[in-house]
């Protein structure tokens, strides 16, 4: 495997919205689709077919939903020895109310019944992989996960998305770590993706960087600061985009890239996937990557 990812896996129902209703109305929304979602798993579905071997660790109840969410990543060739079911809980799911522009509302319910621990974890499968990518959610089994990783020199990726308990010491045991805007504010307290970026750095990672949606990223590495605006598209829907700029990153680490052409795949490819309605529908495909000039 090229890739050991860890953390959530989700089913996701998008539908367009003309605009947010007042309460207590009704809202018609149309062109819904059903989608695997989750920041890993639709991470290692752009992975996927990119060319690169990918491994799933996470969790679903025995509910049709986690039926549908293992059947996408089956059907993308995610590898999936390490999704555990279980029995009597339910699946992640998430509805999502996309408006013209590309704004969306997210509503998701986390899965129910234990966290992935642990013990659960294929550690024979993550010790012979390129890359741990992981979202914390699941933060004992990332840390567990993230601290082999680093026992048996893999790479360690984290998509910071909510700064909760634990995730400055994954932030410790990673290679690359890159947060969320709203991780960010919560860190430095206040607007200073920069200062973010310092911060992160000072933990340990040797890329740090900060996602900002339309407004692009700021990420430091090496020395270098870079500051870039998105990649500027028509956008439709904006979800799956930062899980789809994870990707980028990872492909890059597992290819070792400069960190900054990593980057830059990671805001193309992540703009592309505005242009389509779910976060899967418009990850781009190997060959786009070669058009582009990147492979």
């Amino acid at each position: 495997m090229d890739v050991f990812g860890l953390g959530q896996c989700s089913l996701d129902v998008i539908g367009r919205i003309p605009a947010w209703p007042l309460p207590d109305t009704k809202c018609e929304f149309h062109d819904m689709v059903i989608q695997g979602g989750g920041p890993v798993a639709t991470a290692l579905v752009a992975l996927s077919r990119w060319g690169l071997s990918c491994h799933f660790a996470g969790v679903v109840g025995d509910d049709s939903f986690g039926r549908q969410i293992a059947g996408f990543l089956r059907d993308e060739g995610v590898e999936l020895s390490g999704l555990v079911e279980r029995p009597g809980e339910r699946s992640q799911f998430a509805f999502i109310a996309a408006e013209p522009g590309g704004r969306r509302t997210l509503f998701w319910q986390r899965p129910t019944g234990r966290a992935l621990e642990p013990a659960e974890l294929r550690r024979d499968v993550l010790r012979s992989c390129r890359v741990l990518h992981t979202d914390g959610l699941f933060i004992e089994a990332s840390l567990a996960a993230a601290a082999e990783a680093k026992r048996g020199g893999v790479l360690v990726t984290a998509d910071a998305g909510t700064l909760r308990e634990g995730m400055l010491e994954l932030a410790r045991l990673s290679d690359c770590f890159v947060s969320s805007e709203l991780f960010a504010r919560a860190l430095v307290g206040g607007d200073d993706p920069l200062g973010a970026c310092r911060r992160i750095l000072e933990l340990g990672p040797r890329i740090a960087g900060v996602t900002l949606g339309a407004r692009g990223y700021a990420a430091m590495f090496d020395g270098r600061t870079i500051v870039k605006p998105a990649c500027a598209v028509e956008a439709v829907d904006t979800t799956g985009c930062g899980d789809v700029f994870h990707a980028g990153l990872t492909y890059g680490l597992a290819r070792e890239w400069d960190p900054e052409k990593s980057f830059d795949l990671a805001a193309w490819a992540s703009a592309q996937v505005a242009t389509r309605l779910g976060g899967r529908a418009g990850i781009p495909s190997g060959q786009a990557l070669c058009d582009e000039g990147f492979v």
